[in-house]
């Protein structure tokens, strides 16, 4: 007796097929933990000291495997140092450093109603920038796991989300979503020459440059970050989880994607926010939350195309 050959073949496929959205899912899932984080130590660690010292842990923990990576590709940086530069700006130094200036002004629960409409200003760019275009299904999906985050921002009920109400610093997050669809789009002409941990590597220091000049002002003018222990520990944190270890998913999913259909991952990000705030903050597992999660996990199926079964 043997297996039927296609749903034997279907497997491996379905696998092949899971593994991209699984680096991002999972780099969604750091970047949640983020705004716990920063929305955490806003009042005594100011946000461009936290976008600055987070990306030094980064550049420290990647600096010994990707040193050695990097022996005979120098050329290669010189030669695409405008393209290095873009992405550095776009994708390491300023949309989070805007958005921790934001989480100072508004709620993590606004900022995360807000980034999850991140999918759709991908969808936008991406046409705009490489002509490429999404399915129906796919916009149906995008659709279906913004409401699932609305669901969960609005704890279930149309009269609380009546009463949202957006301030100034929504408007930075705001600003920082096309600086980030920018970088994932722009992300696809990176030397194929080069390994993407030495790549992800090259683009911190020239993102702390570009950061540089901020943080001094912040230091002066503004005020200066007040180191403690827990500090410390949250810096390294989102410098180990959300910085190195999530932008090297995130740029691996988006190699094997594209950035359209990476997009339609990061509602993931509100979801797991809010069960982050049941697991370590204490609050508690509603309706609302399972109902938004099933949806947000629905729309990222239908706009993912994947296929778990084969046919016979």
């Amino acid at each position: 007796m043997t297996a039927t050959p296609g749903i034997a073949a279907s497997a491996p496929a379905a696998r092949g097929a899971i593994y991209p959205f699984a680096l991002l899912i999972l780099a969604s899932l750091f970047w949640s933990s983020n705004w716990v984080v920063g929305r955490g130590i806003h009042e005594i660690f100011p946000p461009v000291a936290l976008s600055f010292y987070r990306w030094l842990v980064a550049a420290l923990v990647l600096a010994p495997m990707a040193i050695p990576r990097l022996k005979g590709q120098w050329h290669l940086i010189w030669r695409h140092w405008k393209l290095f530069a873009f992405l550095a700006a776009s994708g390491i130094a300023w949309p989070q450093c805007i958005t921790y200036i934001g989480l100072n002004y508004t709620t993590a629960v606004n900022g995360s109603l807000l980034t999850a409409g991140n999918p759709f200003m991908m969808v936008v760019m991406a046409w705009l920038i490489d002509r490429q275009v999404a399915t129906p299904r796919q916009l149906a999906g995008m659709v279906l796991s913004f409401l699932g985050v609305v669901v969960i921002v609005a704890h279930g009920s149309f009269a609380t989300l009546m009463q949202f109400h957006f301030n100034p610093g929504d408007l930075l997050i705001v600003v920082s979503i096309p600086l980030w669809c920018a970088y994932s789009i722009v992300l696809r002409r990176r030397p194929r020459d080069m390994d993407g941990l030495a790549f992800l590597f090259v683009l911190t220091p020239v993102g702390l440059l570009a950061l540089a000049p901020a943080l001094v002002y912040e230091s002066v003018f503004v005020r200066a970050p007040h180191w403690s222990g827990s500090t410390v520990l949250a810096v390294i944190y989102v410098g180990v989880t959300a910085s190195a270890a999530a932008y090297m998913l995130w740029n691996r999913g988006v190699e094997l994607l594209g950035p359209s259909r990476a997009a339609f991952t990061l509602p993931f990000q509100p979801m797991f926010a809010s069960l982050l705030a049941v697991l370590l903050l204490g609050e508690q597992f509603h309706a609302y939350n399972a109902v938004g999660f099933v949806v947000i996990v629905g729309g990222w199926y239908l706009s993912s195309g994947i296929k778990l079964r084969g046919a016979p």
